[in-house]
């Protein structure tokens, strides 16, 4: 009990004789509650423990059946996928497989290979057309040209590393087939054309470009389509942006600031230096081309084989120096009708 003051002397005040009994019993009865309570505790405790430990161990044999089932899924996916990439797809069986086994394997992002045939296509007549053509780049490089400490420039190849998921490959591409001063040539008109991709270089730095064969006109050094022929050309390297793009000071080509400071930057002058990061353009650049063809079967009209291509890379709408973009891959297209 709390003590009362008495002229300033604390005394601690007394319960009455018959508050004590009463304390003790109330102090019992607590006591036992507790305990009866911790009894309960404990054996629930046990019980929940026990049940836990059996839902644990059906939880812990269940979860182990279904991550073997999934790795055993998964190991057999790869080996299928690594067993594909080694030996490639013909177009055949491209065709035979649906929507679902196509996706998440990253096929639809590979060529069909054309195979080991050695058969010859003349061009011309009705066979003036091609389609189904797909590019494949396998390596990708940056053209650089560097100064050592001595002043001496040398111009390197230096490896990239491909930032982009599988959505590089160009596909369904159309156009013209014919041929030029007794030389076949094959003209781009139409299809997936173009894919924005990035690779990064030893050093960390990353290089967007656009990959595109957009206007190629391809020009070969001889009459027909047989292995060994080369068709070489330029084409069209859009901008990697686009004219609504705004930069994160929200400057742009058709829309957007015109600088990042607003109005009174161009009162006061001093804008010289910022020049192209304010002035937007959408550039056009070009690119070159060299594809080699290694197999042509000429009951299916079907022809591909290797390539090589240098285009520029990104300009940052127009803030930067494009660098020259190296690929190095596969190829394959299709004459119609001659297999109907």
């Amino acid at each position: 009990p709390p003590p009362t003051c008495t002229r300033g002397i604390a005394v601690a005040r007394r319960p009455s004789p018959g508050v004590a009994p009463r304390l003790e019993m109330f102090r019992s009865a607590l006591l036992s509650l507790a305990l009866f309570a911790s009894a309960s505790a404990l054996k629930s405790g046990a019980s929940r423990s026990a049940f836990g430990a059996k839902a644990a161990a059906k939880s812990g044999i269940a979860r182990a059946v279904e991550v073997t089932a999934s790795t055993a899924l998964a190991a057999a996916l790869a080996a299928t996928v690594a067993t594909e990439e080694a030996q490639a797809l013909s177009k055949s069986q491209y065709n035979s497989l649906t929507y679902d086994q196509i996706k998440g394997t990253g096929l639809a992002n590979k060529c069909p290979e054309v195979g080991a045939a050695t058969g010859t296509i003349n061009l011309g007549g009705k066979y003036n057309k091609f389609d189904e053509m797909c590019i494949e780049p396998k390596e990708f490089f940056v053209i650089e040209t560097v100064t050592d400490k001595k002043g001496v420039s040398k111009t390197e190849t230096i490896p990239g590393k491909l930032m982009t998921r599988q959505t590089y490959t160009l596909t369904g591409i159309e156009g013209d087939a014919g041929s030029d001063g007794g030389k076949i040539v094959l003209k781009e008109k139409d299809g997936i054309d173009y894919a924005p991709s990035t690779i990064q270089t030893p050093g960390g730095e990353r290089v967007p470009f656009l990959f595109t064969v957009k206007d190629l006109v391809a020009k070969g050094d001889a009459g027909q389509l047989k292995p060994g022929v080369k068709l070489s050309g330029s084409y069209t390297v859009p901008s990697y942006r686009t004219g609504l793009f705004l930069d994160p000071k929200g400057r742009g080509t058709t829309t957007g600031y015109d600088q990042a400071v607003a109005l009174p930057a161009l009162q006061a002058g001093g804008d010289e230096g910022l020049f192209k990061e304010n002035n937007k353009v959408f550039d056009v650049l070009g690119g070159s081309t060299e594809l080699t063809v290694t197999s042509v079967d000429a009951a299916t009209g079907d022809f591909g084989g290797t390539f090589e291509a240098k285009q520029a890379s990104d300009t940052d709408m127009g803030s930067k120096a494009p660098k020259t973009i190296l690929l190095k891959g596969v190829w394959s297209a299709h004459i119609p009708g001659i297999d109907e």
